[in-house]
């Protein structure tokens, strides 16, 4: 399994088209394109009947978690897949994954057996699963457009567009459809950074 440990500081922005180009144009000589500049993210999020970790999200409490399947491109029963833990406390953002190929997920939510079960990543996730008994609640894809910075490539800016989301087929390999939930010219801009750059972050205006 591959595994990794993200602890950062992260801010979510809602823009016009227009707005991020002029933005990207304005900070051009202190970002370069990542090193995957462009990629179609799928994901499934996990949650219980109640949906009782969204709510709890909208609440903005100080600390929250959400458990969700990610994909770069719509993947086949045999493609490496990331399941993920993220949460949230005091502003900071921790995110703790494990890659897997999706038949060894399907396998696990269908009856709780995965390889390699001592991992210390995967007794966090199998525990949050079965705390909440969470289950796949929620198909959320994007195309995503991804920025580093020239000095510190911790520190990322990306723009996501063309978001889909669906509550029924919660299956990654079933495709790549739902309802759009914002606009052909609107972009979903995040700022990114580890959490000595905290200051940074808060700062960032358009």
């Amino acid at each position: 399994m591959i595994q990794t440990v993200f602890n950062r500081v992260e801010k979510k922005y809602v823009l016009t088209r227009l707005q991020a180009e002029r933005l990207i144009k304005r900070i051009s000589k202190n970002i370069k394109a990542d090193k995957y500049p462009y990629s179609k993210i799928c994901n499934i999020y996990f949650d219980t009947k109640d949906s009782d970790l969204i709510k709890r999200s909208i609440e903005k409490p100080v600390y929250k978690e959400k458990v969700r399947l990610r994909s770069y491109g719509i993947p086949n029963r045999n493609d490496r897949v990331f399941l993920e833990i993220k949460k949230k406390f005091d502003g900071i953002v921790t995110k703790r994954r494990i890659a897997l190929n999706l038949n060894e997920v399907y396998e696990y939510l269908e009856n709780g057996t995965i390889k390699n079960k001592d991992d210390q990543i995967f007794k966090e996730l199998d525990f949050c699963f079965k705390k909440y008994n969470l289950e796949p609640s929620m198909y959320i894809s994007y195309e995503r457009y991804s920025y580093q910075g020239v000095e510190d490539e911790n520190f990322r800016v990306t723009f996501d567009t063309n978001i889909l989301s669906r509550d029924y087929d919660l299956y990654l390999d079933k495709g790549d459809y739902g309802l759009k939930l914002i606009g052909d010219n609107t972009y979903l801009m995040e700022v990114k950074a580890l959490r000595k750059h905290a200051t940074l972050v808060y700062k960032c205006t358009i």
